[in-house]
């Protein structure tokens, strides 16, 4: 675990309702991004963890934060009351001990330290808001077995809701896997769709944006060689976001999201091109009325599937891994090997945050 993050024995009050008794160790990860605020609470166990519990709620909490600089009242209420949920929840399940970060929206937002507060105060609950190679290494840490698939490197980006991170990671058979470097690109679904809007982009838009995100991405590429490896088949690109996982369900035709069935899928280039043609082909309305979009993601699909289609045109692996997992299974993964439980961990060396490099735009370099 990363030295002096906020690592907290939980211990607010007498559980309401049901109490739930088990003799083992529970633990507490909570991931507030931009979007979405997402809980999971789990035991350990012979294959690593398992998940007694979980909470995931659309809060939009970085609703115009990259116009504004703060947060709007009703995103802050939004978002007070989800974490509210989630501590009564961890009540309830008898949570030992507890990890909560949040990410590019309190990064951004001027008035985060009152936001905090406001959620210590209401909720008990102490908010970390870490940096993009922190968020990178949950990341990949979450990943955890999706890595160990025989290639010598592994691609792995999170598409959020107001930043993307993309993380190059070498993963060597029989040794640890090192994460050797990431970007943090400011800007995500959430904030591209605030610039933006919902609906399909005029073409030369929509080819102004793809040269965007590629000319914020081919440094990156560049000094790591990526192509290169991409070119000798060296390569595993492995995507966790909602982005990604949405695109997985829509591929697999599910009438419902269900996650033991997208999280480890593969899915071909070709296919996300065909998937993607035919959200742009739809409303807004349209996309919010799909079962697996909704309205926490159908006005937020087509920017996502835009930075993945720079993403996959800058390097063309042919196929991406999907993971349903990602800072939340992070950070029980790292809670639980620090007292000890180290079989789910993947064995991870990190890099020192001071030497991974963030993009940032100037405000007429769109």
């Amino acid at each position: 675990m990363k030295p002096g993050s906020v690592r907290r024995p939980w211990s607010k009050g007498a559980g309401r309702g049901i109490e739930f008794i088990d003799d083992r160790k529970t633990y507490a990860a909570i991931d507030l991004g931009t979007n979405s605020c997402r809980m999971l609470i789990a035991v350990p166990d012979d294959a690593g963890f398992n998940v007694v519990d979980g909470f995931s709620r659309v809060v939009r909490l970085g609703e115009r934060v990259s116009e504004t600089g703060r947060f709007q009242r009703a995103a802050v209420n939004r978002t007070v009351s989800a974490l509210k949920h989630c501590a009564e929840r961890m009540t309830n399940r008898n949570v030992a001990m507890v990890r909560a970060v949040a990410t590019e929206a309190c990064r951004q937002a001027s008035d985060a330290a009152q936001f905090i507060d406001r959620v210590r105060a209401e909720t008990g609950l102490d908010l970390e808001v870490i940096g993009p190679a922190e968020e990178a290494a949950l990341t990949v840490a979450g990943c955890g077995d999706l890595l160990r698939s025989g290639y010598g490197s592994a691609l792995v980006f999170d598409i959020g809701g107001g930043s993307t991170e993309i993380i190059w990671v070498e993963t060597p058979r029989g040794a640890p896997a090192r994460l050797v470097d990431m970007v943090s690109l400011p800007f995500g679904v959430v904030s591209l769709r605030d610039e933006f809007g919902p609906e399909a982009l005029p073409t030369d838009i929509f080819k102004g944006l793809l040269k965007r995100i590629d000319d914020a991405i081919a440094p990156f590429d560049a000094r790591n060689r990526i192509s290169e490896v991409i070119a000798a088949n060296g390569v595993r690109m492995v995507g966790t976001s909602g982005t990604v996982t949405t695109l997985g369900a829509m591929y697999l035709e599910l009438p419902r999201y269900k996650r033991n069935r997208v999280d480890g899928l593969e899915i071909r280039f070709d296919s996300i091109r065909q998937i993607g043609a035919r959200l742009a082909g739809m409303s807004c309305d349209e996309r919010i009325a799909h079962p697996c979009l909704g309205h926490g993601r159908g006005d937020l699909m087509l920017m996502g599937l835009a930075v993945l289609r720079a993403i996959c045109e800058r390097w063309p692996v042919g196929r991406l891994g999907i993971a349903d997992r990602g800072i939340r299974e992070g950070i029980l993964a790292e809670l639980m090997a620090a007292d000890g439980h180290d079989k789910f961990s993947l064995d991870l060396q990190r890099t020192d945050e001071a030497s991974m490099p963030l993009v940032r735009e100037s405000n007429d370099g769109r």
